[in-house]
């Protein structure tokens, strides 16, 4: 059989029955952070999942069109939650027009996804230029050759950008800032916790902001 003749997947037959046991209302910690860091623990040391801080960054720009990718969380504290980017990207265009944001984090093999919707900032440049202080060498070198979500002409010329980078600033030498570089904070106005259960009958439970500044916690049909 060629690969012309093969029959293509078919997405509607697959089928995975989730868990037994689910989260209840009382289980919850008192805000969506402490109960974020609860999961956040099981799924990077119980679990041991890939990057169980990769999450899923959905803007919308001032005409409403939507984007979407995968960037990583590296804080996270009753603040908010904190990614890093360039500032000429397409999220941060978007974010610049439209603040709202959406965070998912997709901890399939735990069938759980965390959501997060709320107002981005960016972050100072003090805390910036901190968290850019702890990042291996070349991917400091890295976000001075990207000028990311531009249109380039080929690999050769980003490989290009780099190894000049690479050239300037040698290996334990310090590399500056980019002053079009930083991050954002996502100040949390819901937290979704969705654990899958058996019979598509899934348990989500919701932290909602209130006026006084506490948290009001929904339970939404699956």
């Amino acid at each position: 059989m060629t690969d012309r003749d093969a029959v293509p997947l078919d997405p509607s037959t697959m089928r995975k029955q989730y868990r037994a046991e689910g989260i209840a209302e009382p289980d919850l910690a008192a805000t969506p952070v402490e109960q974020f860091a609860r999961w956040f623990e099981q799924a990077a040391t119980e679990a041991q999942l890939f990057e169980p801080n990769a999450m899923v960054v959905s803007t919308a720009n001032a005409e409403g069109r939507l984007s979407s990718r995968t960037v990583l969380l590296k804080h996270f504290d009753e603040q908010g939650f904190v990614f890093y980017t360039n500032y000429g990207s397409r999220k941060a265009a978007d974010l610049a027009e439209n603040p709202y944001v959406s965070l998912l984090f997709p901890w399939h093999p735990m069938a759980r996804q965390v959501i997060v919707t709320g107002v981005a900032r960016r972050t100072g440049r003090d805390e910036t230029a901190a968290y850019f202080r702890t990042r291996p060498h070349g991917s400091q070198l890295g976000a001075w050759a990207s000028a990311q979500s531009s249109v380039i002409a080929s690999r050769a010329e980003l490989d290009a950008s780099y190894a000049e980078l690479a050239a300037r600033y040698s290996e334990g030498e310090q590399v500056p800032v980019p002053p079009d570089w930083g991050g954002f904070r996502v100040a949390p106005r819901s937290v979704e916790f969705w654990q899958g259960r058996e019979n598509r009958l899934h348990d989500r439970l919701r932290y909602a902001a209130e006026p006084d500044g506490g948290w009001r916690v929904e339970r939404l049909s699956p």
